[in-house]
């Protein structure tokens, strides 16, 4: 790895943080299925999100939501170093005590009290990894994300973009199937491409390739073992997946699975 690249991984609580420092690395165009939220500590991180260039300097939160496709970088040659936060999303609408999921309409605010409490429950992440204190402070997190007004109204995918998800979820240790998916929704494969583009901003095969990282990552997390993680999601080999692990969490499976003891 590159020595001016840094990943740190925890996981505690069901939570995942990285604390990273990178200078030259580029975050591929990606989502998490979990929510995301991060301080920029020092630099500025820069990032294009639903057809907009965002940037985020020091002190910015940054809040994606599920599914939200970005990417990701330092803006400048000084560097950018930050902390991030993954949440289960029924974990978050359970911890804010609300009935739907949350959905955050600016993807960066410069709130010292969002920013207190990202940072509070990473502390608790990395010093103690005791899990009441991260569940205690993640509420504290979610009691900030909704008293601060910071959400607008849940959206829902289209009726197709559903079921074409549902789809490409069914079969995360296979291969992408376009003819199959755009007979079952009536479209043509090309009708199919440009539709699912529009309305997620992100390719059915980019999305599809995404969750089939995150279930590796998922995988590794539950059987400590990344040789389970490359079969059972269809990889060709520990290179394969390396490649596509490290272009979107920064670090190779094969690193994530010493992170985890």
């Amino acid at each position: 790895m590159n020595p001016t690249e840094r990943f740190q991984y925890k996981k505690a609580a069901g939570i995942t943080m990285l604390s990273a420092s990178i200078q030259d690395f580029t975050y591929k165009r990606h989502s998490h299925q979990e929510y995301s939220f991060g301080v920029t500590l020092r630099g500025i991180q820069r990032f294009t999100m639903d057809g907009s260039l965002h940037l985020s300097h020091s002190s910015g939160v940054m809040m994606f939501n599920p599914e939200q496709a970005h990417d990701g970088m330092a803006n400048g040659r000084e560097g950018l170093d930050y902390v991030m936060l993954y949440v289960d999303p029924d974990m978050l609408t359970e911890a804010a005590g609300q009935k739907d999921w949350l959905r955050f309409s600016s993807p960066v605010v410069y709130d010292p009290l969002l920013n207190r409490r990202i940072l509070e429950l990473s502390q608790a992440m990395t010093q103690s990894g005791d899990d009441a204190l991260c569940t205690e402070r993640l509420v504290a997190l979610a009691d900030s994300l909704v008293h601060n007004d910071l959400t607008s109204s849940p959206t829902q995918d289209p009726g197709l973009i559903r079921k074409a998800k549902e789809m490409l979820h069914a079969d995360l240790g296979g291969v992408m199937k376009l003819d199959e998916i755009g007979q079952e929704l009536e479209l043509s494969k090309f009708q199919f491409i440009r539709m699912f583009k529009a309305q997620t901003g992100i390719s059915p095969y980019q999305y599809f390739l995404n969750r089939k990282i995150e279930h590796a990552k998922h995988l590794i997390e539950q059987k400590k073992d990344v040789y389970a993680a490359v079969t059972e999601c269809g990889f060709t080999d520990l290179t394969h997946l390396n490649k596509h692990f490290k272009s979107v969490y920064g670090i190779t499976a094969y690193e994530y699975r010493m992170y985890l003891g």
